[in-house]
């Protein structure tokens, strides 16, 4: 497939990703992707002559569908791991890279996981939910805890890592992506739910309805005034 029919269920698309690499060398690069959904980004680092690519998931669903996005002759790793405690050494990582994946209540543990796994300087690569509000409804609210998302203000966001000892080398506003994402992915329910399989339909269960429900927020309800996403490409100091 090329890229412009390839589906990723992720915030932004490729769009992290080509920013990612007009802006840092991935050739020869040990990297780890956090969260599902990003089998078709870490293939693409593969192709970009990184050195290994690893994923890892959190929950078993996620692993299976994981393994099924992937092509048979990857070469890419997947695991399954808590977020926040994972079996990789100190320092093992040139390249942390999460795409809309850590925006979570437990958020803290996983940075200083993040941070214990990076190598001196390594690089996190990491895009954000936030909220362009800091007052926002209950319905919002609603989407954020039924995905255990705590979401960072969009304008200081980075602020979160500058005080976690990151150096921020990049960042840029993708929340004017958000709307061609759910309506691309809203679309592609519509066009694909009565091809699954009864097996397909529950490998990916969670996943359509959490997109299903979060279109139609974002699309019809007005969450778009109050949801935001935030890129930014930061170096461990220490």
């Amino acid at each position: 497939m090329t890229e412009k029919t390839q589906l990723i269920l992720l915030p932004a698309g490729f769009k992290q990703f080509r920013i990612l690499k007009s802006k840092y060398i991935l050739d020869g690069k040990n990297i780890l992707a956090i969260g599902a959904n990003s089998e078709k980004i870490a293939e693409k680092m593969i192709e970009a002559k990184a050195k290994a690519v690893s994923i890892i998931v959190d929950d078993y669903d996620s692993l299976l569908v994981s393994r099924m996005n992937l092509q048979k002759e990857s070469k890419v790793i997947i695991k399954m791991m808590d977020f926040e405690n994972t079996d990789f050494l100190d320092s093992e990582f040139d390249l942390v890279y999460a795409q809309a994946s850590i925006s979570l209540n437990n958020r803290n543990k996983i940075v200083k996981e993040i941070k214990r796994i990076l190598k001196p300087e390594g690089v996190l690569c990491v895009s954000e939910i936030t909220l362009l509000r800091e007052d926002y409804p209950a319905f919002v609210k609603n989407i954020f805890d039924s995905s255990d998302i705590l979401p960072l203000i969009n304008d200081k966001c980075k602020d979160y890592y500058l005080e976690r000892n990151f150096l921020l080398l990049y960042e840029e506003d993708l929340t004017s992506s958000l709307r061609i994402f759910y309506e691309k992915m809203s679309a592609e329910l519509k066009s694909r739910i009565t091809l699954l399989s009864e097996q397909e339909k529950s490998y990916y269960k969670k996943i359509l309805n959490k997109i299903s429900h979060e279109s139609n927020a974002y699309l019809k309800l007005g969450a778009d005034k109050y949801i935001g996403l935030k890129m930014l490409i930061l170096r461990k100091t220490n």
